[in-house]
């Protein structure tokens, strides 16, 4: 059996050890043959491969990013792209996919696998917004960045009396921001689920300073103000999944802080750093099982599925669960945070 493997979307820490991990026990175990695709969904629309045996794999585990590359590519936005998928699976002798990706990515297999393609799916997510799986690797060492970072800006903070705005990764959900900013000590967090009052944060930066000690705050990338002004852009570019470039909600709320308070405010925007590098050991311990039983998978033919942690256990859902709605913060999480706000 011949299986064809590729990473879509944005790269991420631990994407390398999915891969390892599928190739080890399906040579190992069943005796498969495997070929990687290019660049995520331009690899099999374009018929771009590389070579996937036990050697390339070799000693990828702790690197991050992805030996295979990544793209957004989008075929049902190509003409013809679904037909030269199938041709291109069918002329490199694959007999079934495993896509490692997020909502985008894993959306285009489902659609996939309900046109007769047999694929099985690993959800990829630096945001862990993917639904019916408790984590995604990758967003456990974007906490840890992201934690580490707001550790080192708590001391420049409190030496200058000044505000910092640290703006982290969450186009809808803000799960980087709460994890990060609870375990950071941050003063006030925002997320995109619950749009922000600016007054209110004006005022708990200032009780924050009463203290005397410097605030932190911090941000998702997604977050919105309650005044309906909507998201930041950085640009009005939109890629082919229909999702435009987010950037510029720190700078903003550095801005009105400094102006409304009096206080010094400057903005850390964390960015592609957050995504970048080796992934922490529970990232690898992560991708590594969902590797494992998403080759069990493609053996025992169970195919349209999606690999998920529930508890400490790997368990299969529908493609369609993992994609269907996102995974969002609830007000019942986030008034964990609000506790140490101020």
């Amino acid at each position: 059996m011949r299986i064809g493997v590729l990473t879509g979307g944005g790269d991420c820490p631990g994407l390398n050890a999915v891969i390892r991990a599928v190739v080890r026990r399906g040579v190992k175990e069943y005796g498969y043959e495997f070929v990687g695709f290019r660049d995520g969904w331009k690899g099999p629309l374009e018929g771009l491969t590389m070579p996937l045996g036990v050697d390339e794999v070799r000693g990828i585990l702790p690197r991050g990013g992805t030996i295979l590359g990544s793209s957004r590519t989008n075929p049902f936005k190509i003409d013809g792209g679904v037909e030269r998928i199938k041709e291109n699976l069918a002329a490199a002798g694959v007999d079934a996919l495993i896509a490692i990706g997020g909502e985008d990515t894993l959306g285009v297999a489902t659609k996939l696998a309900d046109l007769g393609v047999d694929v099985v799916g690993v959800p990829k997510t630096i945001d862990n917004d993917l639904n019916a799986t408790d984590f995604t690797f990758g967003f456990d060492t974007a906490v840890n960045i992201a934690t580490e970072a707001i550790d080192r800006l708590h001391t420049t903070a409190e030496s200058h009396h000044r505000v910092l705005v640290v703006e982290v990764m969450g186009r809808h959900a803000g799960w980087i921001a709460l994890h990060s900013g609870m375990a950071g000590g941050a003063n006030v967090v925002l997320i995109p689920e619950i749009p922000f009052d600016i007054d209110e944060v004006c005022a708990l930066i200032e009780e924050r300073f009463k203290s005397k000690f410097a605030p932190i705050v911090v941000v998702s990338e997604g977050a919105v103000p309650a005044d309906g002004t909507g998201m930041i852009l950085a640009n009005g570019e939109v890629d082919a999944f229909g999702h435009v470039r987010l950037g510029g909600i720190g700078d903003r709320l550095a801005s009105e802080i400094e102006q409304r308070t009096g206080k010094e405010s400057r903005a850390v925007v964390l960015g592609h750093v957050q995504r970048g590098g080796t992934p922490t050991a529970f990232d690898r311990w992560l991708a590594t099982r969902f590797g494992l039983a998403a080759i069990a998978s493609v053996h025992e033919g169970d195919f349209g599925k999606m690999m998920a942690l529930r508890g400490t256990d790997i368990v299969r859902v529908p493609l369609a669960d993992g994609t269907g709605e996102l995974k969002v913060v609830s007000p019942e999480l986030y008034a964990e945070a609000a506790v140490f706000f101020g």
